[in-house]
């Protein structure tokens, strides 16, 4: 689908992929574009939208004019749509309109989201992120509008979120020490909106730190006497405190990092945001090295990484320097252990300009920069999107490369991938075990601490694939062991559900299931919906079929991703056989990840109750492999019982047919 970006913070706007603007025809056509923008992707009612562009005073032809609106906007918007198709753009449901645009192609709703994110943020970043954010607004929001009341909330709204941000820059600025740079800025920020109490406060404190204390105290003085003239009001308690603050010299107005490690990050942030100017391609190598280190602090890091090295990608990718670009992909380096995306559309998009960039290399670039190419193909296509062969040949070349060049840390990002693709059939636990230990072998000689909990990781699961728990405890312990000495919180995440699948493995099923439960407490927050989307209730579902207890579900549950293979079973509880059949002649194969034995085990059960032979057949040559292991607990996380007791109920299904 085309990809559309649409600006409201100004003059509404539309612009194509390339950049270029899209004619939007006349004034109502753009009314009813902006009046959809501030619906934000929900439904407006036709009777609405006629209500808005025509007040009480509607033509008699007002539905149909807006359907003619409508039709012109889409052919703008999505000009290579075939005739009759449906819109994916501009939708129409029920008894209206809707703009489905994503979050990240309107302006409004990516500076929304920045100055959100920005309150996590140390200052330095802060500072970035808000700058980049307030040089989206290229006017009043919505400024065609402005007489409009449809939008009349939604500018108020946006604007107040303006001046916030442009104070909590200042307040980031001071806190790194440019209390010039935020004095500048705040001078004509107080002119033209006298009437923001803190931006005085503000603006008196960046003076003061700048060795202003006249100034400072002038600024208090004429706040003062704009707020009694115009307001009529006395100044509040926080602008007097900061007065008499000031005249004293209290010791709080200048206060300096806590520690030393603090000191030394906001002077080097502060240089490096004076030195580097804002466009450098250094930013951009920079970024994507950041955004590595803050993939592992947890789960807002983990969501703010993923988000920032796309746009670091993205804006490399447009300057054309195809090195540049395979560096700042290749050397996100993250570890990955958990075999379905938190993001497939973006991971989709990484591959792409990966691919991309490996195809632009001039002949004599570096042997790294194609193998960390290829390493990323093959982590970010885990085992779930298409054309697998192609991503485990990239892993192979990438392992490959990294040891002809004997470089450790390309190698076991190059492992990691191959680890990833290691999912072509059921039953290979022993491969990724060995996999797990050179890494954790290469991680452990060469200081890659990240690496060495991964490899611990991977071993963890493959020793729980053999119900080999001994082995695996050795290995939660060593992993849990460097997450606390390196600060790494996501790593409980699969300590503690590994702990859970021994006690749903080997304890009775109300102590199996207490511990999940604790276990997925640690999923909120965690920034890995990957991870968390379905994983209890599935957890919960293959623990009831170890045990032999009845499936039972509530009707609201959310299976996630896994709903295709889990729904036969629950259709089948509530007796509805003939559903089940139905479903199970269009569900297709469980894909190749941690989760492929368990998602095999859960169609067995159902193939058999409903007598689909063909599918037994199937279950059977695909769980076959993995006779000899638990089904599931290769994830390390959950496990459905053993292999070999589906196995032989499959036997005995076809057996009895046979006879």
């Amino acid at each position: 689908m085309r990809v559309v970006e649409f600006g409201v913070l100004g003059s509404v706007a539309a612009w194509g992929e390339s950049g270029e603007p899209i004619a939007l025809k006349g004034p109502r056509h753009r009314a009813v574009l902006a009046r959809l923008l501030v619906a934000r992707r929900r439904v407006v009612p036709v009777p609405r939208l006629v209500e808005d562009l025509w007040g009480g005073e509607p033509p008699a032809d007002a539905v149909g004019t807006v359907r003619t609106f409508v039709a012109g906007l889409r052919r703008a918007l999505e000009p290579e749509r075939p005739r009759r198709s449906p819109s994916r753009l501009l939708v129409t449901e029920g008894p209206g309109y809707a703009l489905r645009a994503e979050p990240a192609h309107v302006d409004a709703w990516r500076f929304e989201h920045a100055v959100a994110a920005s309150a996590d943020l140390l200052p330095a970043q802060a500072v970035a992120r808000l700058t980049e954010a307030l040089e989206l607004w290229r006017g009043p929001a919505y400024a065609d509008f402005a007489e409009e009341p449809w939008a009349r909330a939604e500018r108020s709204r946006l604007a107040a979120l303006r001046l916030t941000s442009v104070e909590r820059r200042a307040e980031a600025q001071l806190a790194l020490g440019a209390a010039a740079d935020a004095a500048a800025e705040l001078d004509a920020h107080v002119a033209e909106h006298p009437w923001r109490e803190d931006a005085w406060q503000l603006l008196a404190l960046a003076l003061y730190r700048s060795g202003r204390q006249v100034d400072a105290l002038s600024v208090l003085r004429r706040a003062r006497q704009l707020l009694r003239e115009h307001l009529g009001v006395e100044p509040g308690p926080r602008l007097r405190r900061t007065e008499q603050d000031i005249l004293r010299h209290a010791d709080h107005l200048d206060p300096g990092p806590s520690d030393t490690a603090a000191q030394v990050w906001a002077e080097a942030s502060a240089s490096y945001e004076s030195m580097v100017p804002p466009r450098a391609r250094t930013r951009l190598e920079s970024t994507a090295g950041l955004m590595r280190d803050l993939a592992v602090t947890g789960g807002g890091g983990l969501e703010a990484a993923r988000r920032h090295r796309a746009a670091a990608v993205a804006a490399a990718e447009q300057l054309g320097d195809p090195e540049l670009t395979a560096r700042v992909i290749g050397v996100y380096d993250v570890p990955a252990v958990w075999t379905r995306s938190d993001d497939p559309a973006q991971a989709e998009r990484l591959v792409g300009a990966a691919e991309r960039t490996l195809r632009l290399l001039p002949p004599g670039a570096p042997e790294a920069a194609r193998a960390r190419l290829l390493a990323t193909v093959a982590v970010e296509s885990r085992g779930t999107l298409p054309d697998g062969t192609r991503a485990l040949q990239a892993a192979h070349q990438a392992v490959a490369g990294a040891r002809r060049l004997e470089d450790a840390n390309l190698l076991v990002f190059a492992l990691n991938g191959l680890f990833m693709q290691t999912f072509e059939r059921a039953g290979l636990a022993g491969r990724r075990d060995g996999i797990g230990a050179e890494i954790t072998e290469v991680a452990a000689r060469h200081g890659l601490f990240t690496y060495e909990v991964l490899g611990h990781l991977i071993r963890l699961q493959a020793h729980c694939a053999t119900a080999d728990f001994t082995a695996a405890d050795r290995h939660a312990a060593a992993a849990d062991a460097l997450a606390e000495r390196h600060a790494l919180p996501l790593v409980a995440v699969f300590t503690t559900w590994y702990r859970a699948l021994r006690t749903a493995a080997t304890e009775p099923p109300h102590l199996g299931e207490s511990a999940y439960r604790a276990a997925a407490r640690l999923l909120d927050g965690a920034g890995m919906p990957g991870l968390e989307h379905g994983l209890l209730p599935l957890a919960l579902l293959c623990l009831r079929l170890h045990h032999g207890l009845p499936v039972a579900a509530d009707p609201h549950t959310d299976w996630g991703p896994y709903e295709p293979w889990v729904r036969p079973l629950l259709v089948l509880a509530e007796g509805c056989d003939q559903d089940a059949v139905r479903l199970l002649a269009a569900v297709p194969s469980p894909p190749g990840d941690l989760l492929y034995e368990a998602l095999w085990s859960l169609l067995a059960r159902a193939a058999v109750q409903v007598d689909d032979r063909p599918l037994m057949r199937r279950a059977q040559e695909a769980l076959g492999p993995a006779r000899g292991e638990l089904a599931g607990a290769a994830s390390g996380l959950l496990t459905a019982g053993p292999v070999a007791d589906h196995l032989d109920a499959l036997a005995a299904a076809l057996a009895v047919h046979a006879s």
